[in-house]
């Protein structure tokens, strides 16, 4: 099962595989209190998306569009989350940005689901 959370909240058991997909260490968080099991920093937007975006919810759907065709081509990574998710039962998309409703993980997540249906 994939899910999203902020990575300033605690950490919990049924979390399972913990995963950064930020590209920019997350401010304040020092890497004991993360609990990470893997920093996925390349899957993130790149800097000039992400800088772009600046996390404004009125380009939400061009970002995201943007980022899922930035997605379409890194295959390897998105294969490596495919992997981790039939090794765990529970993976947990980390990300540190305020907006829960408009981030990269939330549309990471969209493109694997999306992407396991079709």
């Amino acid at each position: 099962m994939l899910k999203i959370k902020r990575i300033y909240d605690s950490p919990e058991k049924n979390d399972g595989f913990r995963v950064l997909v930020d590209r920019i260490w997350p401010r304040g968080i020092s890497k004991e209190r993360a609990h990470l099991d893997l920093w996925l920093k390349e899957i993130a937007p790149s800097d000039s998306l992400r800088k772009w975006f600046a996390h404004d919810p009125k380009r939400w759907s061009e970002f995201a569009a943007k980022y899922h065709k930035e997605l379409t081509g890194k295959k390897d990574l998105l294969r490596q989350l495919k992997t981790l998710e039939a090794e765990n039962s529970n993976i947990t998309l980390l990300y540190s940005a305020h907006d829960q409703l408009h981030n990269q993980a939330v549309a990471l997540l969209r493109f694997l689901k999306s992407a396991r249906a079709r």
